[in-house]
């Protein structure tokens, strides 16, 4: 008798051990169902809050002047390129933006940025530079660039002079294409 309760002590503990397995399974998917629902709630609260003003006028939108939305509203370039400021713009490029983006037509994850300085106006290329979020949501050129490479360009929290160095390093850059 007394061998066949350690037997059955034996069994029971064989097939405990799936069972607090699968209750531990359960209890961390809770966990984790109940950290990621909170993010939701304020989505759904922001989403109701949207919907709730769509009764209101419309923001008549934005008159698209080629300069994007941000800080940036006029910017002075020269004829020539400023070689030291171009310099110091590819440090700079090389630090924060060569992961995403080549110099050529070539994507990476972001666009190739060859004659980006032809396409672009100045102010637009530095307001993409130091504003990507809202450059994505208000700008029509770049949301077709978002919906294009699925990708949002990270802030880098570069600021005017930075971005004023890398736009000169591009304008280096498609002058000597």
């Amino acid at each position: 008798m007394k061998n066949k309760s350690k037997q059955l002590g034996t069994l029971l503990k064989k097939m405990l051990k799936p069972v607090q397995f699968g209750v531990m399974a359960i209890f961390f998917s809770t966990m984790l169902y109940g950290c990621s629902s909170g993010g939701n709630e304020d989505q759904s609260a922001a989403t109701e809050h949207e919907s709730g003003l769509a009764h209101q006028a419309a923001e008549a939108p934005a008159v698209d002047d080629g300069k994007g939305i941000g800080p940036v509203t006029s910017v002075e370039v020269g004829e020539g390129i400023d070689e030291a400021l171009a310099g110091n713009g590819k440090a700079i490029f090389e630090g924060k933006c060569s992961a995403c983006h080549q110099l050529s037509d070539q994507k990476i994850v972001g666009p190739g940025l060859a004659g980006v300085t032809e396409k672009r106006k100045p102010e637009w290329v530095m307001n993409m530079i130091i504003n990507p979020e809202e450059m994505t949501k208000k700008d029509p050129t770049a949301k077709k660039l978002l919906a294009e490479h699925l990708t949002q360009m990270t802030n880098q929290n570069v600021n005017e002079d930075d971005a004023r160095a890398i736009l000169e390093f591009l304008r280096q850059n498609d002058k000597n294409s």
